[in-house]
C-alpha cells in the first residue's frame, strides 16, 4: 500500500481547455457524443462512488447540482470567460438531474453543451483582445486588478466582462513591461499567448471533456478521487514515468498554467535544488533554441517538451510559487536524467554545537526525503535499500560518532510506503501500535511495530513542515503519541490522512468487461488513517509541540485548502504503552525556544521575511499603474537584496557539520547562467553549489538547540517526568 501525498493528484486531468480557432463557424466545430461504453462507465463510476467511496454517506444526490459550477470552474478556473448568466442557465437546465442522468442513463451531455458555450465565449473574447491590442494603453490610471479570481464570481453580463477584461489585459501587459519588454514587444507576447490558446482547441476531444466532467463528479466525494479515461489509463504507467524521467518533477495544469506538484527525490530537479513545488513553469527551451511559452498547453504536450535525451539541458522560465509579485521570473537549467535512488536515499550528518562547558556537543541529523521501498525504480540494491533500513544504518554510523541527540528531518517528505512508515517508527520505540486504518465499512485495523529492538534510545526531535504528508504524518503523530520525540516546525503538517485505490472499470461491470472498446479507471478513497490515540491526521495534520515562524503557513498548500476535503474525526484509542510529553518536559523546552525566538537575530530575520510575504499575500488587488508597479518592484528587489546580505551574515554562525552518505554523494547542482536584470530571489534558502545543507537554516538550527536543551534536562534527574531522561526510549534508562 502506498500513501504518497499527491502522487496522482490532478495528474493528467487538468487540461488547458481553451477555445475555438478565430473565425471558425459553429457548424465547423466538433460535435461530441457519448459512446455506449462511455455511458456505461459514467453510470458505473457514479454507482461505485455512491456505494464504496469512504465518504459516500455524506454525499447526497442533491449535492450533484454542484457538479455544474465546479465543471465550469475546471474549464474557466479564473472565472474570466463565462458569464454569471451562464451559470444560472446551466444550473437551471442541468443541475437538478446530474445524479439521475449520470447514474441511471450514463448521460453526460451537459459536459459537451457547457463546453460549446465556453468555446463561443472565449472565441469572442480573444477576437476582442486582438482588437484591443491595436490600440494604445493608459498605464497611468489608479486601477487595480484581482490577480487570483479563482473564488470570484463570474462577470454578470457582457458589459461587466468587458470591464474586467480591460483591466486583465492591462495587467498582462504590465507584467511583460516589468520584464523589460517594449510596449510593442509586450503586445506581441500577449497576442502570441492567445493565438497559442486558440490553436490548442483543435486537440480537445469528447473523451477529454468526459474525463474532466466525471472527475468533477468524483471530486464531490474528496479531492483525491479521479476518473481516468481509457486513453489516460492505458498511458497511466507510462505517463507517470514521463513525468519522473526527464527532470524528476510531477506536473499538473491549473488555470492554463503548468504547476510543479512534487519534486521527485533523487531526480535532476531535486539534485539541482532550484525548482520547487508550486512553482509555475512559463516557458521551456532547448539549449540554444528560443523558449516556447507553455501557458494554455495540454499537460502531455508540456511533458513532451520538458522530456528529452538523457544528458541534454532544458531551460525552464519559472514564476516561483512563493513569489509575491507575479511578474517575477527565474531561469532554471536542468540536465535531463533518470531518477537515481541513491540520490534520494536518506543521508546523515553530525553537527557540533557549542556546549556550556566549552566542549562541543555532537548532535545527529538524518534527512529522509521519502518513505521509499525495495521496489522503487532505479534501485540498485533492491534487497537492502528501504527507508527504514537506511535510517537504521545511518543511526549506527552517527552513534559511532558519539552523538548525544538526534533530529529526524521530514520536511518536504510527501510520504511513500506505509510499511516503511511503520518500520521506521519502530526504530525508536519498544513495540506497539503505529497507525490505525478505518475502511468505509467502519472496520478498524491496527498496524503495529512488533520488533522489540530499538535502533536509537536517545533524545529525539522530529522536524516537519506543511509539505510533510501522509507517511510522514503517521510517523510524526505516532512518536508524538508515545512521547518519544518532540515535534518542531510549521503550525501543522499537510493533513492528508486518506488512502486511495485504482480500479479498472472493466473489473466493475460485466457489460464493460465484454465491451470491445477500451475502458478507463477510477481512483477513489477507501480508507482513512488514524494515530494510535485515535485522532485523525486528515485535514488538521499533526500539530508540532514547538511552532516556528514560517512562510509556508501563509501558502494554500495544505489539505484544508482543497475543496471537498474529508473532515477530521476521531476513533477509539488503541492500546499502546505511551503518552504525550509531560508538561514537566515540554514546558521548559518550549519556554527556552520562545525566549530564543524573541532574542536571536536569525528569528528577527525570519519574521521579517514572513511579515513581508504575508503582507504581499494579503494584497489581493494589484495595481495596473506602471509607475506604481515599478516602485513596488524596486522596493521588493531592495528587500530581497537586503535579506540576502543578512542571510550571508547570519550563515557565518552556522554550526559546523560532517555529512554521511549511504550511496554516492549527489553531483553539483546546475545553475542557470546569470543574466542582467534577472530577479535575485534568495529568500527560499537555496543551496549553494556542493552544499548539503542550506545556509542559515533557522528551523534546523533551532531543532538542534531544542535537543541540546533536552540533553541538559536529562542531566538532572529531578527534572525528569518519569524513570528515564526526557525524549528517550523506555529501555534507554
Amino acid at each position: 500500500m502506498i500513501c504518497a501525498h499527491g502522487i496522482f493528484r490532478r495528474l493528467a486531468l487538468l487540461f488547458a481547455l481553451v477555445l475555438a480557432i478565430a473565425g471558425t463557424s459553429a457548424a465547423d466545430r466538433k460535435q461530441f457524443t457519448t459512446s455506449t461504453t462511455l455511458a456505461a462507465e459514467a453510470s458505473t463510476l457514479t454507482k461505485l462512488l455512491d456505494e464504496l467511496h469512504y465518504n459516500h454517506d455524506n454525499v447526497r444526490s442533491a449535492d450533484y447540482a454542484n457538479v455544474i459550477p465546479d465543471y465550469m470552474a475546471e474549464l474557466d478556473g479564473q472565472h474570466l470567460f463565462f458569464l454569471g448568466s451562464d451559470r444560472t442557465k446551466f444550473s437551471n437546465d442541468y443541475g437538478k438531474n446530474v445524479y439521475y442522468n449520470t447514474a441511471f442513463l450514463g448521460n453526460i451531455n451537459a459536459a459537451y453543451d457547457i463546453f460549446y458555450v465556453y468555446q463561443t465565449r472565449v472565441e469572442e473574447r480573444i477576437a476582442w483582445i486582438f482588437e484591443q491590442l491595436k490600440s494604445d494603453f493608459d498605464f497611468t490610471t489608479n486601477e487595480t486588478y484581482r490577480a487570483d479570481r479563482a473564488k470570484s464570481e463570474w462577470p454578470a453580463n457582457a458589459t461587466a466582462s468587458d470591464e474586467l477584461w480591460g483591466k486583465r489585459l492591462k495587467f498582462e501587459l504590465v507584467q511583460e513591461l516589468l520584464n523589460k519588454k517594449t510596449p510593442e514587444e509586450a503586445k506581441t507576447q500577449v497576442r502570441k499567448r492567445y493565438e497559442r490558446m486558440l490553436k490548442n482547441l483543435v486537440e480537445i476531444e469528447g473523451n477529454d471533456l468526459a474525463e474532466l466532467y466525471l472527475t468533477t463528479i468524483a471530486k464531490l466525494y474528496d479531492p483525491h478521487s479521479t476518473y481516468f479515461s481509457a486513453a489516460t489509463y492505458e498511458d497511466f504507467g507510462i505517463q507517470m514515468k514521463l513525468q519522473l524521467v526527464g527532470i524528476g518533477a510531477l506536473l499538473g495544469v491549473e488555470d492554463d498554467t503548468c504547476i510543479v506538484k512534487e519534486i521527485v527525490p533523487g531526480g535532476p530537479a531535486d539534485v539541482g535544488r532550484q525548482l520547487k513545488p508550486n512553482d509555475k513553469i512559463i516557458s521551456v527551451a532547448e539549449k540554444g533554441a528560443e523558449p516556447v511559452e507553455i501557458i494554455g498547453m495540454k499537460l502531455r504536450k508540456i511533458v513532451d517538451k520538458i522530456r528529452g535525451k538523457k544528458g541534454t539541458e532544458v531551460s525552464l522560465m519559472v514564476q516561483p510559487g512563493d513569489a509575491t509579485d507575479s511578474s517575477v521570473r527565474k531561469e532554471i537549467v536542468i540536465v535531463r536524467d533518470t531518477v537515481k535512488l541513491n540520490s534520494a536515499r536518506a543521508r546523515g550528518a553530525v553537527f557540533d554545537l557549542p556546549g556550556t562547558d566549552g566542549k562541543t556537543q555532537p548532535i545527529g541529523v538524518i534527512t529522509l526525503p521519502a518513505f521509499y521501498g525495495p521496489a522503487d525504480e532505479g534501485d540498485t540494491d533492491a534487497e537492502k535499500t528501504t527507508a527504514s533500513k537506511d535510517v537504521a544504518r545511518l543511526i549506527e554510523q552517527l552513534k559511532q560518532q558519539g552523538i548525544k541527540g538526534l533530529v529526524l528531518d521530514l520536511r518536504r517528505n510527501g510520504g511513500g510506503y506505509l510499511t516503511e512508515a511503520i518500520e521506521l517508527a519502530g526504530l525508536f520505540i519498544h513495540k506497539g501500535p503505529i497507525v490505525q486504518v478505518k475502511s468505509y465499512t467502519g472496520e478498524i485495523h491496527v498496524d503495529s511495530d512488533r520488533d522489540p529492538k530499538i535502533a536509537y534510545t536517545g533524545p529525539l526531535a522530529l522536524l516537519v513542515d506543511r509539505f510533510s504528508a501522509s507517511a510522514s504524518e503517521i510517523v510524526t503523530g505516532a512518536l508524538q503519541n508515545y512521547g518519544r520525540a518532540i515535534v518542531i516546525g510549521d503550525s501543522s503538517t499537510h493533513g492528508k490522512g486518506s488512502v486511495q485505490q485504482v480500479v479498472e472499470m472493466k473489473q466493475l461491470s460485466r457489460q464493460l468487461a465484454l465491451s470491445p472498446q477500451k475502458t478507463g479507471a477510477a481512483k477513489f478513497t477507501i480508507q482513512k488513517y488514524y494515530l494510535p490515540s485515535g485522532a485523525s491526521t486528515q485535514l488538521k495534520g499533526v500539530i508540532p509541540d514547538i511552532v516556528l515562524p514560517s512562510i509556508e503557513d501563509f501558502l494554500p498548500i495544505g489539505e484544508a485548502d482543497l475543496p471537498h476535503a474529508l473532515v477530521w474525526d476521531q476513533i477509539p484509542t488503541s492500546f499502546f504503552d505511551g503518552e504525550p510529553l509531560d508538561a514537566k518536559v515540554l514546558t521548559p523546552l518550549r519556554k527556552s525556544s520562545t525566549e530564543r525566538q524573541a532574542s536571536l537575530e536569525e528569528f528577527a530575520y525570519l519574521r521579517k521575511n514572513v511579515d513581508w510575504f504575508k503582507a504581499r499575500q494579503e494584497q489581493k488587488l494589484i495595481s495596473i499603474n506602471l509607475d506604481e508597479r515599478k516602485r513596488q518592484k524596486a522596493a521588493d528587489d531592495a528587500f530581497r537584496k537586503e535579506m540576502k546580505t543578512e542571510k550571508e551574515r547570519l550563515s557565518k554562525n552556522d554550526f559546523p557539520f560532517k555529512t554521511f552518505y549511504l550511496g554516492p554523494p549527489p553531483p553539483p547542482k546546475i545553475k542557470a547562467p546569470k543574466k542582467e536584470g534577472d530577479d535575485d530571489d534568495e529568500l527560499d534558502g537555496a543551496l549553494d553549489e556542493n552544499e548539503t545543507y542550506v545556509k542559515a537554516d533557522v528551523h534546523l538550527r533551532e531543532s538542534l538547540r531544542v535537543i541540546s536543551d533536552a540533553i541538559a534536562l536529562g542531566q538532572n534527574k529531578e527534572l525528569w517526568a518519569s524513570n528515564r531522561a526526557p525524549l528517550t526510549s523506555k529501555t534507554g534508562g
